[in-house]
């Protein structure tokens, strides 16, 4: 099988390591990809923004499977594109992947399917949604209702810090994304991320996972893309997965196909465990960002027949093996992340890693022959273990071996399920 991965990102290298084990995969191509794709995949310089250019190379390498791992293609429309010309694709349509591109959609879905999750009002002017904050009071949330990178979501502990929020988003600081706000209620909990496979009418649910968004130890400091994450989630409980299932998914796959946006792919929903069980956050409509990374270490199962029955809509007739050993990521970002950072600074060396770990390319790139840093999250240094504290002292070593001098992480990756394990 001919497949092209669309993408270049951790996310992104963690699918072309676990899709190039596949035996069906007869060529395997990338764009843009990164250098540590390209252990695994020709890459190919598309710009992925011309869908015309990526149709076309789709027809002349006669690609029969096209993995779509951003949100920004798939809310931009280019798994239509490529339908449109009789392609299998995985990623849903521009118009399910609102789920993701408006979290007032989104909002408006559980409004409607009664599914669960924080009550809500969306604001298109600074005025309303500032008298809205402070007729409601803190703690309350401030989301730009577009994709924003995984920044545009402040969780205001005080009102001045909502109205700051308010304004940070209408004054352009995540451009059309921020031109309307969604403003929710604070849901108190613990969350997690749970991730299901769809094919517009079967779910196959896959695994969970807790992620780390503040840049700080003990998680402090502003939200970012994630500054690492393990998997399994210690709170998703056997009864806590057959509730998102019957409460949140499958409601929300039904009420997709009846609103006429039928989703193929992957919902990646982030959840607040409260006190009266699971409840939404947000929709994903594309795998976590490091969130993949621990899932692909812990699947089991070839991870491209998965993806293929989600497109083809034959979910009903695979299945999914897990290991019950926990995987752990850290993210190595570049200095001052998530803010501004410098870039194309060296990487002068890298570990070899063994079974059971592995250093996933996130914002890297070749210049001149040598490794340079180019993003903000730059590395995910990633292993297994029996337990959750063995995989994060594993992925330590390994990352303590990464010689980049201006690389920073936290230190504190999977605190919370560690703390478990010690109780």
């Amino acid at each position: 099988m001919k497949v092209l991965l669309i993408g270049s990102g951790g996310r992104e290298h963690a699918l072309a390591w676990k899709l190039a084990q596949s035996p069906l995969m007869t060529e395997f191509y990338a764009a843009p990809g990164n250098p540590g794709i390209a252990e695994h995949a020709r890459l190919v310089s598309l710009k992925v923004e011309d869908h015309e250019a990526v149709a076309a190379f789709c027809a002349q390498k006669a690609i029969d499977f096209v993995v779509v791992g951003p949100e920004a293609p798939l809310v931009a429309g280019l798994a239509d594109r490529l339908r449109a010309d009789r392609l299998k694709v995985f990623g849903p349509s521009a118009a399910a992947a609102q789920l993701e591109g408006s979290k007032g959609f989104t909002k408006d879905i559980c409004a409607r399917y009664n599914i669960p999750t924080g009550a809500y009002r969306r604001f298109n002017n600074a005025p309303k949604a500032r008298a809205y904050i402070r007729e409601q009071g803190a703690p309350i949330v401030v989301k730009a209702d577009g994709l924003a990178a995984g920044k545009g979501v402040t969780v205001a502990m005080t009102v001045e810090e909502a109205l700051a929020a308010v304004d940070d988003c209408f004054e352009g600081a995540f451009g059309a994304a921020g031109a309307e706000v969604v403003i929710e209620a604070y849901l108190d909990g613990e969350e997690a991320s749970f991730f299901c496979l769809c094919d517009g009418s079967n779910a196959l649910a896959l695994a969970t996972a807790q992620d780390h968004k503040r840049v700080g130890e003990g998680d402090t400091g502003v939200n970012t893309g994630g500054m690492g994450a393990y998997s399994p989630a210690p709170v998703m409980t056997a009864e806590m997965i057959e509730r998102t299932m019957k409460e949140i998914i499958e409601p929300t796959i039904c009420g997709m196909a009846e609103s006429g946006y039928p989703f193929s792919g992957v919902f990646f929903a982030g959840l607040m465990i409260t006190a009266k069980g699971p409840e939404l956050i947000e929709y994903n409509v594309r795998f976590g960002d490091p969130e993949c990374q621990v899932l692909m270490m812990r699947l089991k199962s070839d991870l491209l027949p998965l993806l293929l029955a989600a497109a083809e809509g034959t979910l009903d007739k695979v299945t999914a093996e897990w290991s019950d050993d926990p995987a752990l990521t850290v993210v190595m970002a570049s200095k001052g992340y998530p803010g501004s950072y410098e870039k194309n600074t060296p990487i002068l060396s890298l570990p070899e890693a063994g079974d059971g770990a592995k250093v996933f390319h996130a914002g890297t790139s070749l210049k001149d022959g040598e490794l340079v840093a180019t993003g903000g999250r730059v590395l995910n240094v990633t292993a297994t273990g029996r337990s959750v504290g063995e995989a994060q002292s594993r992925a330590y070593a390994l990352l303590d071996k990464v010689e980049w001098e201006n690389g920073f992480c936290r230190r504190d990756i999977g605190w919370r399920a560690i703390e478990r394990e010690k109780a």
